[in-house]
């Protein structure tokens, strides 16, 4: 994206034990003297990409990135149907993501979350606010159970021809399922054909509720098959399970934000995530920012890039 800074390489990296059998990967890049920067990445299940480093200015930020658990680098991955979803919580991120800031003997950090990583970057600064100096939120979604139920049913009315595909790429003895939970299933299966379909019909699916974003083109990781699999179990987990967080808490409980300056960056062409979730959240959050994107939807934008880096620019400061 134009913008970003220059590409660059880690100057550590390591696997972090945090138990239950996990192992995360992580990476520090930039300047190890510099203001603490932690960054989430989206899906659940993506993991991280070099491009994401250069959203920090390396002679300001220590940038530090993670795999979440079951993504990326991480092991095991979600993929991997001996892989233990139930030991994969948002309580057991949070608790990575402070593991993880004792070892690099960090005590705040400003923290950077784009789409499924603002949910966490919200629960997480919920749970430890004195350990949050600031917050850059791109893409918002609390992970509700209402927001769910539109992202994988309601939002067929905008896509009713693509829905219709994905609907139908159930099997008729789970239909009476919401569809997150029917997939869920079917990406479970013992046969890894049935695995491999239904991870395809989502991803799919999630391709066509994010086509609003202008210049949108099709996502080159759901070309590969591990990478489709370990993201839709991922997130189709994470989804039935509203997060494993009460409905609307991070909306309702936004006041233990008081004090850490925020900002929110949204799409108004959003429609796999409508605007309206980062509207509520900065009513509730009396010292957070929103910019409303006029050009994009859930990612792009003309203007998205730069006011990434004017914000992180201006709490380096603080």
């Amino acid at each position: 994206m134009p913008g970003q800074f220059p590409a660059i390489e880690p100057y550590v990296s390591g696997m972090l034990d945090v138990g239950d059998s996990h192992q995360i990967y992580w990476e520090c890049s930039g300047n190890p003297a510099g203001e603490p920067a932690l960054f989430l990445h989206g899906g659940p299940g993506t993991g991280c990409s070099p491009n994401q480093r250069r959203f920090f200015d390396p002679q300001i930020y220590r940038a530090v990135l993670i795999d979440q658990r079951g993504a990326g680098r991480s092991r095991p991955l979600a993929s991997n149907l001996d892989a233990d979803l139930s030991a994969n919580t948002t309580a057991h991120l949070i608790a990575d993501i402070e593991a993880l800031r004792t070892l690099l003997c960090i005590d705040r950090w400003t923290i950077l979350g784009l789409s499924w990583g603002t949910t966490l970057g919200l629960a997480y600064a919920q749970a430890h606010p004195h350990r949050v100096k600031a917050m850059v939120l791109g893409f918002v979604t609390t992970t509700s159970r209402s927001e769910v139920r539109w992202i994988t049913e309601d939002v067929g009315r905008i896509f009713p021809e693509e829905w219709e595909r994905f609907s139908e790429a159930m099997p008729d003895n789970l239909r009476h399922l919401p569809p997150v939970d029917a997939y869920a299933i079917m990406l479970a299966d013992p046969d890894p054909i049935v695995r491999d379909k239904a991870a395809l019909a989502w991803c799919n699916w999630e391709d066509a509720h994010v086509s609003l974003t202008p210049g949108h083109t099709r996502s080159p990781p759901f070309q590969d098959t591990e990478f489709r699999l370990r993201f839709a179990r991922l997130v189709t987990h994470y989804w039935r399970n509203a997060a494993f967080l009460e409905e609307d808490q991070l909306i309702r409980d936004a006041s233990k934000l008081s004090g850490i300056p925020g900002v929110l960056i949204h799409g108004r062409y959003d429609v796999s995530g409508p605007l309206v979730t980062a509207w509520k959240l900065h009513r509730q959050w009396k010292t957070s920012h929103l910019h409303i994107l006029d050009d994009a939807g859930h990612g792009g934008g003309s203007q998205f890039m730069p006011l990434v880096i004017q914000s992180l620019s201006e709490f380096a400061d603080l």
